[in-house]
């Protein structure tokens, strides 16, 4: 959708997916424990979530702990499961208040129960916004969602209410986590890595991508702006000829 932003015509896309990189790098540089830095990209995702809105952008996708992420030390762990626990308990009104909806996607089933619980009444409480449509991937992996995606269609399978010949990209993408959302137009990771380290594999397929140096504390208004202007400047063809 093309929108003037600060003067400027862009193409300002409808589903924005973001790895947030870079939380430990920022706290390192400024001689402060990991979370530290989580703590402010928490901060920096609740201003992300208010610019996206103004921007026009109608969902934003976030990956916020990987399936991968358990690995790291407890404390970090720690740190990060009780930053989410605090969104959780306060997102509810804050979400009502900017009519923005929230999804939850990834492996819920292994999260501590409390946190489960308070997922639940969040998802219920803002179903209805028709603002911003947020998601956040919390105990995400994508071939994980994929996994978990064959098994539901294998049991289908099996009771018989589906037939093998009748399994379409459609239909798998329906068994996705994300069988709700559109797939991102748009793909930024921040603090420099180029690589999208098993987020929304099946989704990506015909995402454009926009790689930044900025370490994502630091990921603001002008940074989203600079991604939308490489996506305006990309000629998407989704494999056909124009």
């Amino acid at each position: 959708m093309e929108r003037i932003i600060d003067g400027e015509k862009l193409n300002v896309p409808e589903h924005i997916a973001v790895i947030m990189d870079g939380n430990g790098r920022w706290a390192k540089k400024r001689f402060m424990p990991r979370n530290f830095g989580h703590k402010a990209g928490a901060d920096a995702l609740e201003q992300a979530c208010e610019d996206a809105d103004h921007l026009g952008i109608k969902y934003l996708t976030v990956y916020a702990f990987s399936t991968e992420n358990w690995k790291r030390s407890v404390e970090e762990v720690t740190g990060i499961m009780n930053l989410f626990r605090r969104y959780l308990e306060n997102s509810i009104s804050k979400s009502n208040k900017n009519n923005m909806r929230v999804r939850i996607i990834g492996e819920k089933s292994l999260l501590a129960p409390d946190i489960i619980n308070a997922i639940d009444n969040l998802e219920e409480a803002t179903k209805n916004n028709t603002g911003l449509q947020f998601t956040v991937a919390i105990n995400y992996g994508g071939r994980d969602e994929i996994r978990r995606a064959m098994i539901k269609i294998a049991d289908e399978v099996k009771a018989g209410s589906l037939k093998p010949e009748e399994i379409t990209e459609e239909l798998i993408s329906k068994h996705l986590d994300t069988w709700e959302l559109p797939d991102p137009d748009l793909l930024i990771r921040t603090s420099g890595e180029e690589r999208i380290s098993n987020f929304l594999p099946w989704q990506l397929a015909y995402s454009e991508f926009f790689f930044t140096d900025t370490l994502w504390p630091d990921f603001n208004r002008a940074t989203f702006i600079d991604a939308i202007r490489h996506y305006t400047k990309r000629d998407r063809r989704f494999g056909g000829v124009k």
